[in-house]
């Protein structure tokens, strides 16, 4: 039985995952790994699509955490969803940050993360980001959709 009250809940949820998605901006996949903890059937979908990846590869932790440099990070909370095993956050995360190399730019993200209560404790089970916060056409969707990279 869990002591707190669901609001409660998600009101640390939404803040543990802000904290550690301003710590990954950074670098800093260790402050990350500190405050949210990945399922064993944890899904990823990425924002730069492709097949949804399966579990939490923490062999490629040091090479995450260079992937990401000098970026800052505010999470705009959408909605949340509650049960007493499940809770949804669907935010908006602009990032302004270094991204794979690429020099520093804006980054908002449109994400919606599922947790799952195990004990007492709340699982990351499910991340879904995609660049789309800003919106495209309907044939830029198009386009991607069909896998065109022009």
């Amino acid at each position: 039985m869990n002591p707190r009250p669901l609001s409660a809940d998600v009101a640390n949820l939404t803040r543990r995952t802000a904290e550690a998605n301003t710590a990954l901006m950074r670098g800093d996949i260790d402050g990350y790994l500190a405050l949210i903890e990945h399922a064993k059937d944890y899904i990823l979908m990425s924002p730069f699509g492709g097949a949804p990846t399966h579990g939490f590869d923490m062999s490629k932790r040091a090479a995450m955490g260079q992937f990401f440099k000098s970026g800052t990070f505010d999470q705009e909370v959408v909605t949340t969803y509650a049960t007493d095993d499940f809770v949804v956050l669907v935010t908006i995360e602009r990032v302004r940050a270094e991204v794979g190399g690429l020099p520093m730019q804006d980054w908002s993200l449109r994400v919606t993360q599922v947790f799952r209560r195990e004990g007492s404790e709340w699982w990351l089970v499910h991340r879904h980001a995609d660049p789309l916060a800003n919106g495209i056409s309907v044939e830029q969707a198009a386009a991607l959709a069909r896998g065109d990279q022009h």
